[in-house]
């Protein structure tokens, strides 16, 4: 038999295929025939699907944020206000291209930080005070960028060069440091298309603070109602409506959050402002319902230039010889009679050989400080009750000095969870309230209740954390150490960065 040809062949065979597409497209003819609105509801998701779809699609480059802006601010190097000579040395020559955000050595992004008018921050600093003045609140604030200056008092009772790492330090100069430190800053950037966070150089704590005894509201929103007006009509602030922008307030989170209630005068309202929900700042004292306020350490006097400042002065607090259980700095500001404050501070008289009291109401605190520095380095332990808010400067005083703090209130562990150990028992003692005060519980009872060798492993733990809590002074703008502000700064460009990545995931 003679095998017949291919194509015979191939003609003989059944069309798979064709007779396949034949019935799927007579099936979906039945089907669509039988249900007609059905599958126009179901084209109709499709559809809408698709859209979302195409409109959502992330740019080729995850995520980015290079994207040039029809208006820009202007980009101007701005130095913070001082009163030193060395502004010219310290110009920036302007960017010519473009920075990418995300570089090795900024892998969080890059600050732009906003050219104010002067009279949201040069203009508030008093320029006539440049040292510590105990009835001036604002004295001393500009000096130095906000470090103060040299406390060469402390000569006669520190060793070698290590009072050379110290300063009158006022208490509210933290926008001061925070602005000159961004402005000296490796990830700032003169060009706000290549920001991915937007510092406002506001001085809130100045503006407010000058009219917190008053009784005129009006002016202590002034300033921060005008401000925003300003930053609002930035283009940036437009694209975010404000969310990766931030800020420093040198004054606790109370002073403003004026209540509508008449009865709640006290501050500023200017927390409570719609515009400011989604700004970040650092604050001395946060409000704990409140994220975007991150609560940072009050300034210190001490400021080491290097590592090595900072390693001879832990070595210095470590080996120092302590001559007394604890000690109380406080100022008695005619506190009430059941004040914890006043409780412990006649307390720590009564047992003058335990306790060093200091109180700066008498002791020329401010202006030399030797008077505070020598309490802390001769006590083992250090009290720390609540001042007029939940927190306290003396904290970090007590925590440079290498004593060991004394808690009264557990609300003190809620503040700068950035910077103190995660575990109080391990730097701290905490001692109610309540039962000193009832006199059910001994202070120095409890303190002698430590072996040598359990207040060895705090003391350990404490000066581990001289370097999270200190604000460092560094030379011609290197960091050789991680110190508040570095901790602080990156925690908020982190935190902006991932926001900003997981609202583009979304998009």
């Amino acid at each position: 038999m003679v095998p017949s040809s291919p194509e015979a062949q191939t003609m003989k065979k059944p069309p798979k295929n064709t007779n396949f597409v034949t019935s799927t497209l007579n099936s979906v003819r039945i089907h669509f025939s039988s249900h007609p609105r059905f599958w126009l509801f179901i084209a109709f998701l499709w559809i809408q699907a698709l859209i979302i779809f195409i409109a959502r699609t992330p740019p080729p480059c995850f995520p980015d944020r290079t994207a040039d802006v029809s208006a820009t601010v202007p980009a101007r190097y701005v130095a913070p206000p001082s009163n030193d000579d060395d502004a010219a040395s310290n110009a920036t020559l302007p960017e010519t291209a473009p920075a990418p955000p995300y570089t090795d050595e900024c892998p969080s992004g890059r600050i732009y930080a906003y050219d104010l008018p002067s009279m949201y921050n040069k203009d508030l600093v008093l320029t006539n005070c440049t040292d510590l003045d105990p009835w001036n609140w604002e004295c001393g604030i500009i000096t130095n960028h906000g470090y103060g200056r040299a406390a060469t008092e402390l000569r006669r009772i520190l060793p070698e060069d290590l009072y050379k790492s110290w300063y009158h330090t006022n208490q509210y100069t933290l926008e001061i440091i925070f602005h000159h430190r961004i402005l000296k800053h490796k990830c700032r950037t003169l060009q706000p298309e290549s920001a991915t966070a937007f510092y406002i150089p506001f001085y809130a704590g100045l503006a407010v603070g000058k009219h917190l005894w008053m009784n005129d509201t009006a002016k202590r929103d002034k300033h921060c109602k005008m401000m925003l007006r300003w930053v609002k009509n930035q283009p940036y602030w437009m694209k975010s409506n404000g969310s990766d922008h931030f800020m420093t307030i040198g004054r606790i989170t109370w002073d403003f959050r004026r209540l509508t209630d008449p009865g709640k005068s006290w501050g500023s309202s200017f927390l409570n402002m719609p515009s400011m929900n989604k700004v970040s700042r650092f604050i001395v004292e946060k409000y704990p319902g409140d994220e975007m306020d991150v609560s940072v350490p009050y300034p210190t006097g001490f400021h080491p230039k290097t590592r090595d400042n900072l390693i001879e002065w832990q070595n210095f607090v470590r080996d120092y010889k302590r001559s007394s259980l604890f000690s109380f700095v406080g100022e008695n500001r005619n506190w009430a009679e059941n004040d914890l404050r006043r409780i412990l501070m006649n307390y720590c008289y009564k047992e003058a050989g335990a306790c060093r009291a200091v109180d700066c109401a008498v002791s020329e605190c401010p202006t030399n400080s030797s008077v505070v520095l020598s309490a802390l380095l001769e006590s083992e332990f250090c009290l720390q009750p609540k001042g007029d808010s939940f927190t306290r400067k003396e904290v970090f005083d007590c925590i440079v000095a290498g004593s060991v703090p004394v808690f009264f209130w557990k609300t003190d562990y809620e503040q700068y969870e950035w910077f103190l150990p995660g575990e109080p028992e391990s730097y701290s003692v905490f001692i109610d309230h309540e039962e000193v005060r009832n006199g059910k519980t001994s202070v120095k009872q409890v303190l002698m209740g430590y072996s040598k060798e359990e207040i060895r492993k705090k003391r350990e733990k404490v000066i581990e954390t001289i370097p999270r809590i200190t604000y460092g002074k560094p030379n011609a703008g290197i960091r050789s150490f991680k110190d508040a502000f570095d901790i602080a700064l990156d925690g908020v460009l982190e935190r902006i960065k991932e926001e900003k990545e997981w609202a583009d995931f979304l998009r």
